[in-house]
């Protein structure tokens, strides 16, 4: 069955319109016949969203019941045994009622799709798993629901639904998102045009990101090698010369110009040892790159301009920076250049050629000798061997009558030399015996006949033979020689930056798959895992092996799909597509393979380490317990036991008023110690998530008053301020008031004589904030985390306070009721501990 296809309205903000502009496109739909159904879509009371709902025909939703609360939650089965087209599946983020099939909505899209049934669904950006952070440090607000990027990525469309900022506080305002009493609320905190913008900007790039990926999948699927100017991207090539940081920030400021430009610094590491920098040099270039927003690449080639260029295109560059060349105007005349090679063969990629202050130093340069055998030397070899031979000839028969045999077998001599210099070995051996045909024939007697009368002349050109060949032998070892050790020094380069790419802490499984891709000039790179016992033909046996991470085009599903595959273990095997690879290349791709091995047994260690997490902070916290109670525990327990005594001695006789007072204290110790007992065993069933919350509709002006009063003598310092008309929230009023008497308590015993504890409430986002408010000492914005810590009190040594649980159990219960605790400063000095609760489904402002 094929797979149904996914597609996703993504917004930046609540409000925008994503329900609106799937609705509209399913009429559009229905209209040109599709068969389309209504799964799951929440209007939010929106009098335009609902108008769409009409005539299209909905899915009944499946009641549930947790915990008291009645709930409705989307009907997999039933959208399945529908079987329409087409299903409208609103809030992908959603997380499911406990007890249902999947604890995510997503996971129930994906059985519809496995089903062969076509989803639309919708999500805003701050439900992104990767900017889930980053849009609580914008707004404030965590947000409990989130999704992989992984499931909207793999989505076949993602829409983006824009709005400016301005123009959704305008729908705001004109009453099309919330009702007019949340309208305040929600300008003043989540909705302000500085988050808006924000969230904005997040959603545009990580679109941007989405469709990029496409690109490369099409380009990879497609074969296009030339450049898309769809984004820029500027190349900077780099030798590791000090002129490197010049190219750098010029390039930088070419990427400057244009907004979300991408910086990308590439050094190529050539096979014949031409690109070979200082590696100092390059390791501060590179700290420059990174500095600067960009990226930094080595790859490997013995053309360095077609490696260059290759790079450029894979990476789908715009515009590469070079420098300008150090070399001197005589090698100019014989080789054209790095510079003006890439630029002939650049095609649509703009070359800036950057001037630097090390030209001007050209002459003080020492030149490089060209010691390995390119193909063009070996080219101009065979053209001296097979032109300067008889050139050399026709040079010397008018000066044969003066000139000894010796003399002539001399100059033939440096002839071949110098080709062995240039070619190699098999040109030099061909120039000898043609220069010996030669001198043969035109300068040994009898000329003009293979024919030598005199031994001696014999034995020279024999010699002539021998000497040249040597010769030619012993050049061609050392140019071999030459090049085996730029080969070592290019592999021993590679394996260093691998090395420094590792101890900077880059050795995630995907990024080192990435640099062995652009290393090696790769289609795709995968890291293969055996999913079951080896067996004798499991290498050709997609089912065998399951993908780790991957890296460019299609991964190889199996070994024997691969062009080149490393083994590492059993059970671990790296596959590369694209082209197959060197045998010389094999050292640097099995320290590829040993480090990517490593990187992922590292992540799975630490995967195991976080597992391990819950049990070490249990036990840490059970032996702060045990440290903590000690004092706690004996205090009530002596005070009561010797009031108790006291009562029962009846050699003393006590006055009515010392009898109440003794009772009093027994009452009062007891009570402590009762009020200690239900905290450390709320706070141990927390930890062992066997708390139970009985959620029901709850509201809040019901529960303030018992929490008021449930704080004794202190009572008359807190005040408070809850509106009338706010909707219910979904709570436990028993856990309600406990955290609100604790948080009232705790900001009781530190406000300053005289100063109220003022409490108040509001409401925005389909959320209920309660605010308690102190005028105390507050605490440090970089210890607000700390001081939900379970037994300790933040900066506090007084034992007669209590163990330090009062914070920590009000956030775990809060947390229980499926709200938040987070504190705040509160103007003019203090803390204020801010309760955020959700509204009960179907509660309405009063």
């Amino acid at each position: 069955m094929t797979r149904g296809r996914l597609r996703v309205y993504l917004g930046a903000a609540p409000g925008v319109g994503k329900t609106y502009a799937m609705l509209s496109e399913a009429r559009r739909a229905r209209e040109r016949g599709r068969d389309v159904v209504v799964g799951f879509v929440e209007t939010h009371g929106r009098a335009r969203t609902a108008e769409l709902l009409e005539g299209l025909e909905i899915i009944p939703r499946r009641t549930m019941v947790h915990r008291g609360a009645t709930f409705t939650e989307l009907d997999v089965e039933a959208v399945i045994e529908r079987a329409p087209k087409i299903a409208l599946i609103d809030e992908l983020a959603h997380t499911n009622v406990p007890g249902s099939a999947n604890p995510k909505r997503w996971q129930d899209i994906d059985e519809i799709l496995d089903a062969g049934i076509d989803v639309v669904s919708t999500v805003n950006i701050q439900h992104l798993e990767s900017v889930n952070d980053v849009v609580q440090e914008i707004t404030g607000v965590p947000q409990r629901e989130t999704v992989p990027d992984e499931v909207v990525r793999r989505a076949d469309q993602v829409e983006l639904v824009d709005m400016s900022p301005e123009a959704l506080r305008r729908r705001m305002s004109h009453g099309n998102v919330y009702a007019p009493e949340k309208l305040d609320a929600a300008l003043a905190n989540y909705f302000r045009v500085g988050n808006l913008t924000a969230l904005r900007e997040l959603a545009l790039l990580w679109v941007a990101g989405k469709v990029d990926d496409q690109l490369d999948r099409y380009r990879a699927e497609h074969g296009i090698a030339g450049t898309w100017e769809t984004r820029e991207r500027v190349v900077v090539a780099l030798t590791g010369g000090p002129e490197g940081d010049t190219l750098v920030r010029r390039a930088a400021r070419i990427a400057a110009r244009n907004k979300g430009a991408d910086l990308i610094a590439v050094h190529v590491t050539s096979a014949d040892g031409l690109a070979g920098g200082d590696p100092a040099n390059l390791a501060r270039q590179r700290t420059l790159v990174e500095s600067m927003g960009g990226t930094y690449h080595q790859v490997v080639g013995d053309d360095i301009p077609r490696a260059l260029l290759d790079f450029a295109r894979g990476v789908n560059a715009t515009q590469l920076v070079l420098g300008a060349s150090r070399r001197g105007r005589l090698a100019q005349v014989f080789s054209r250049g790095v510079g003006v090679t890439t630029t002939a063969l650049s095609g649509s990629i703009d070359v800036h050629m950057i001037t630097h202050a090390e030209v001007a130093r050209v002459g003080t340069r020492r030149s490089r000798s060209r010691a390995a055998l390119t193909r063009r030397r070996r080219l101009a070899g065979w053209a001296m061997a097979v032109a300067g031979m008889p050139a050399l000839t026709a040079a010397l028969t008018p000066f044969a009558e003066g000139l000894a045999l010796p003399s002539e077998i001399l100059l033939f001599l440096l002839m071949v030399v110098g080709v062995a210099l240039v070619g190699g070995m098999w040109p030099a051996v061909t120039a000898a015996v043609g220069g010996s045909l030669l001198l043969n024939w035109f300068f040994t007697p009898p000329s003009g006949e293979f024919t030598i009368y005199d031994p001696e002349n014999f034995l020279a050109l024999v010699v002539f033979v021998l000497v040249a060949a040597a010769v030619s032998v012993i050049v061609d070892i050392a140019a071999r020689r030459t090049r085996e050790a730029a080969r070592a020094g290019a592999e021993a380069e590679l394996l260093s930056a691998l090395a420094g790419h590792v101890l900077r802490g880059q050795a995630a499984v995907p990024s080192l798959l990435a640099r062995m891709r652009e290393t090696f000039g790769l289609g795709s790179v995968t890291l293969l895992e055996r999913v079951g016992e080896p067996s004798p033909d499991d290498r050709s046996e997609p089912g065998a092996w399951r993908i780790v991470a991957t890296s460019g085009g299609p991964p190889a599903t199996c070994p024997d799909a691969a062009d080149t595959d490393v083994v590492i273990d059993d059970d671990l095997v790296l596959a590369a597509r694209g082209r197959l690879t060197e045998a010389a290349d094999r050292r640097v791709l099995e320290a590829f393979a040993a480090e990517t091995a490593v990187a992922l047994r590292q992540r799975r260690l630490e995967e195991e380490v976080n597992q391990a997490k819950p049990l070490a902070e249990v036990d840490r916290m059970r032996t702060a317990l045990l440290a903590a109670v000690s004092h706690d525990l004996r205090s009530p327990l002596a005070a009561a036991k010797a009031a108790v005594e006291s009562l029962g001695n009846t050699g003393i006789d006590w006055s009515e008023r010392d009898r109440a007072e003794l009772l009093d204290t027994a009452e009062e110790s007891l009570d402590r110690l009762e009020r200690l007992v239900v905290n450390l065993l709320d706070m141990s069933r927390l930890q062992a998530g066997v708390l139970g919350a009985d959620l029901q509709p709850v509201l809040v002006e019901e529960v303030l008053p018992r929490a008021i009063d449930d704080l004794g003598p202190v009572r008359d310092h807190v005040e408070g301020e809850v509106p009338a008309g706010l909707p219910e929230v979904l709570a436990d009023p028993a856990l309600l008031e406990r955290v609100l008497v604790n948080l009232m308590a705790n900001a009781a015993r530190y406000s300053p004589p005289g100063e109220q504890v003022l409490i108040t409430a509001s409401q925005y986002a389909g959320q209920v904030e309660i605010r308690v408010i102190d005028r105390g000492p507050g605490i440090p914005p970089e210890a607000h985390d700390r001081v939900f810590l379970p037994f300790q009190r933040l900066g506090d040594r007084d034992n007669h306070s209590g163990v330090g649980l009062g914070l920590a159990l009000s956030r775990g219960l809060a947390e229980a009721m499926g709200g938040t605790l987070v504190p705040d400063e509160t103007p003019g000095g203090g803390l204020t501990m801010v309760l955020t609760l959700p509204v009960a489904t179907g509660a309405v402002s009063t």
